[in-house]
């Protein structure tokens, strides 16, 4: 594959909340014996939930099929709060992983909705994160997807209007729904800072540095992944010849040549970036392209924490094995979630 230099960019892969219920799942499955339950898919990347299912983890659409008792970790995406509540319901070990930035949306979205708002949601209709926010206020959440269906909303020009959104949109799409939305509720209410993660928008700038000065672009993750569906739009807008999404290095095409730009999606392990960059093989090396330090972190649902200080009570735990001078979770800030994954490989179930 005759490529001349990788561009890669930075920040890229996992963000701070796909960090946070990596980790939490990997503590999961040392603490139970198998299977431990997860509602939906703990984040949306083939490799990283296979990993988990080849050690016990059973993923479930419905919380119904969790038996009473066994341990249910809920993803990231957040879930409706009928779903924590029969979570809990079931007298098991819950462990919420929510990314706390969605925890945010669908706080706005109870009180927006408790004072009279109608809510215009910005997101993808059928995607986990927003059937959770949707169904914290349902009669109040109006879904759009794209400018066109601001004009077709059923509402009067005085109707209190909250704009709200998913999180891991792309900054465009987002852009030219809310204009849209503005021009015809010039009242609308919208929080301080927009509700796109930032890592997501990190991630996005960070794409169009390397975009249009490579000659293809291949942005890393799966297809259900929003955020990773919004790279591969960013890359086509900034004027990338050729944009990829691929699952992993066994995807790329034969034809590559001159300057390859890399990117992946929050979801998606720095595993696969290493092995697609070593499949790309560029002649003349990689160029890091850092557009800013991404250090954001979340600390592990309390649930989880407390569930591992009673549990480090009796013996020790780490995700790389007893550290017997150390309590657990203490070094959990300076263990990075793709070592955690490459440490499940030899973990025997």
């Amino acid at each position: 594959m005759p490529v001349d230099r990788v561009l890669l960019a930075a920040p890229r892969g996992f963000c701070a909340g796909v960090e946070m219920a990596i980790k939490a799942l990997a503590w999961m499955v040392r603490v139970f014996e198998p299977p431990v339950y997860c509602y939906h898919e703990i984040v949306h990347n083939q490799v990283v939930v296979d990993r988990f299912r080849r050690l016990g983890v059973v993923f479930v659409d419905d919380v119904a099929r969790v038996p009473a008792g066994a341990p249910l970790m809920l993803s990231a995406h957040g879930s409706a709060p009928d779903v924590v509540a029969a979570a809990r319901a079931k007298g098991g070990v819950v462990i919420d992983a929510v990314c706390p930035l969605v925890t945010k949306v669908h706080h706005e979205v109870k009180v927006r909705a408790g004072k009279g708002y109608t809510v215009i949601y910005v997101g993808h209709e059928g995607h986990d994160e927003a059937l959770g926010t949707m169904a914290v206020a349902p009669s109040a959440v109006r879904l759009v997807e794209r400018e066109s269906d601001v004009a077709g909303l059923d509402l009067a020009p005085e109707t209190p209007v909250a704009f709200l959104a998913q999180t891991t949109l792309s900054q465009d799409e987002w852009f030219g729904v809310r204009d849209a939305a503005q021009d015809r509720f010039p009242q609308m209410w919208m929080p301080g800072r927009s509700d796109l993660c930032f890592a997501t928008t990190n991630r996005q700038s960070a794409l169009k540095e390397i975009a249009s000065q490579s000659d293809a672009v291949v942005v890393i993750g799966s297809s259900n992944s929003s955020n990773t569906v919004a790279l591969e739009k960013v890359a086509r807008a900034s004027g990338a010849a050729r944009v990829l999404r691929v699952n992993g290095p066994d995807e790329l095409p034969t034809d590559l040549s001159g300057v390859v730009g890399v990117t992946a999606g929050a979801s998606a392990p720095e595993e696969l970036v290493r092995d697609v960059v070593s499949r790309l093989a560029p002649a003349h090396g990689v160029t890091l392209v850092e557009v800013t330090d991404e250090d954001e972190y979340f600390p592990p649902p309390p649930e989880l924490r407390r569930l591992l200080d009673a549990a480090a009570a009796a013996v020790t735990f780490s995700l790389f094995g007893p550290l017997p001078k150390d309590p657990a979770l203490a070094d959990d800030r300076q263990v990075a979630a793709s070592d955690v994954l490459d440490d499940l490989v030899g973990l025997p179930r």
